[in-house]
């Protein structure tokens, strides 16, 4: 029984490791950085009154949709995600080896999560592709709704809006310690391409950390009022923050950020070792 296990590992850990798998994930972070891109520019579109698809990342995966030869390009978008999961997910279960077990710990917890997160927009882009996609504020109100209605569903709502708000200030902390650029591989890149490389993903850290801790908050608002209608994800947030006194440029910023953060995923595509 052992020896199966252990072979089943090492088949899966080749499989992991495998040249063809090494380009879809490639792909795949190419595929994760437009998404970033457009809600970008859907954000863009919000903060200056244009537009009419939500600035989050369904609203990215339809405008993809009515492209010509959309369904194809979510396909393609769907099967790198994939290949990005299987590879985190590798990594989560058979990487990091030695070392001090409470870091090990939390990275392979960390990578776990990227694979999930991999895994859930590949099944959007699939559902896009087919023509069954739903709005990402849809499928959270829903779900808010659902939780709400358990037994100490408040506070299971409050305490995911906890966890969304820390992962948010994580970004941010990750953006100030620079710890994003030990996802690139440095060795090649000139000076001025490093620096250009660590200002991206700077800037689209602190971006994507501040829309999350407003996901969070506003997630957390409709555990204390019992109102799942509240709940409206990313692009809940995105409105939240077009509200606010200076709102149009503050969005306009995060927008801006998104677009870096896509970038910054471009170039981890070129760059991230494998």
């Amino acid at each position: 029984m052992a020896d199966t296990a252990r072979d089943a590992g090492d088949t899966a850990r080749r499989a992991a490791d495998s040249k063809p798998l090494e380009l879809l994930a490639r792909v795949g972070l190419v595929a994760y950085g437009v998404v970033h891109l457009l809600v970008g520019w859907l954000a863009l579109q919000l903060a200056w009154g244009g537009g009419g698809e939500s600035a989050d990342q369904s609203g990215a995966l339809q405008t993809l949709a009515e492209q010509p030869f959309g369904p194809a390009l979510l396909w393609l978008v769907a099967l790198g995600l994939v290949a990005l999961t299987i590879w985190q997910a590798s990594e989560a279960i058979w990487g990091f080896q030695g070392g001090d077990a409470k870091k090990r710990l939390r990275r392979r917890a960390t990578t776990g999560a990227k694979a999930v997160v991999y895994l859930l927009l590949a099944l959007s882009a699939a559902r896009y592709a087919m023509g069954s996609g739903q709005s990402s504020s849809e499928s959270q109100q829903s779900t808010t709704s659902g939780v709400l209605g358990l037994p100490f569903g408040q506070v299971l709502v409050a305490v995911v809006a906890l966890v969304v708000i820390g992962v948010g200030v994580a970004h941010v902390r990750k953006a100030f310690t620079k710890k994003f650029m030990k996802e690139v591989d440095t060795s090649s890149m000139s000076p001025p391409t490093r620096k250009t490389i660590t200002r991206l993903g700077q800037v689209g850290h602190v971006a994507k950390g501040v829309a999350l801790a407003v996901v969070g908050l506003v997630l957390g608002y409709a555990a204390v009022t019992f109102d799942p209608e509240k709940a409206r994800g990313l692009d809940g947030a995105m409105q939240t923050i077009a509200a606010q006194p200076f709102g149009q440029f503050l969005l306009t910023g995060v927008a801006l950020g998104f677009i870096a953060f896509g970038l910054f995923a471009f170039a981890q595509s070129r760059y991230k070792p494998l």
